[in-house]
């Protein structure tokens, strides 16, 4: 009886699964290689390397160039106080004027006016600059006393009209005439505000044996006509006031 049982236990046991030992392990299936996406990590890398290498080149490609310090009028010209040199990446597509060529720079004139902080461009200047919208030109031939010393390009004066000294009915005639004023030592504003655009000199003439001191000034287009009336007559006086450069 007992040997039955200990047989039929012993079947039991057998009958059992074995358990796996614990060093072992199931077998796994073998990683699949993909060669065309590590080709790919491999091609970004490089375009990467190339891009931030592309930048730090061009970081480095860099021009001396014209930046204007003070506002240029229309018709006016660039001097060596109002420009200094900045450092600026090369880009071929925008003509910057290069510290180099300043000297040929200020033969040039301002086509508008430029105003402070501007990098200077080729397309910024010309050989001849015509007044802006709504100004004109208008040239006065003065005398010593007429006028002050030290004028330049960029100044701002005002125009006045003076009185002949000379009293005599034929003279009151002719000044009244010509739209000159009658009143003996008689002045008026003609222009409050003009902007001379050109001087003696400025354009390399020269200037020996010249009695008058002639200058160009853009006003607006109203006030030239009578500007222009009072110069032929001789009797404009200019004086320098607050806005000049």
């Amino acid at each position: 009886m007992k040997i039955q049982e200990r047989t039929g236990a012993g079947a039991g046991r057998s009958a059992a699964p074995a358990q796996p030992s614990v060093g072992d392990r199931l077998p796994t299936p073998p990683r699949e290689r993909k060669p065309a996406l590590a080709a790919l990590a491999v091609l970004l890398i490089l375009v990467g390397a190339l891009g931030a290498t592309m930048l730090v080149l061009q970081a480095g490609d860099r021009v001396e160039v014209v930046k204007v310090t003070e506002e240029i009028p229309a018709g006016g010209s660039v001097t060596d106080d109002n420009v200094t040199s900045v450092m600026v990446a090369e880009d071929e597509s925008i003509h910057y004027v290069k510290w180099s060529l300043l000297d040929d720079l200020k033969k040039l004139k301002a086509v508008n006016t430029i105003p402070a902080g501007a990098v200077a461009v080729g397309e910024m200047f010309g050989e001849e600059a015509g007044p802006a919208q709504g100004k004109a030109t208008v040239g006065l031939s003065l005398k010593a006393g007429q006028y002050p010393t030290g004028l330049k390009v960029g100044d701002v004066v005002a125009a006045y009209r003076v009185g002949a000294t000379s009293g005599s009915s034929s003279d009151s005639d002719d000044a009244d005439a010509n739209g000159g004023s009658s009143a003996a030592g008689g002045s008026s504003v003609i222009v409050d505000q003009a902007t001379i655009s050109s001087v003696p000199g400025d354009k390399g003439e020269d200037l020996v044996g010249s009695t008058n001191f002639t200058i160009t000034v853009t006003v607006d287009t109203d006030e030239a006509a009578p500007l222009a009336q009072a110069a032929s007559n001789g009797e404009v006086a200019i004086v320098r006031v607050p806005g000049s450069n």
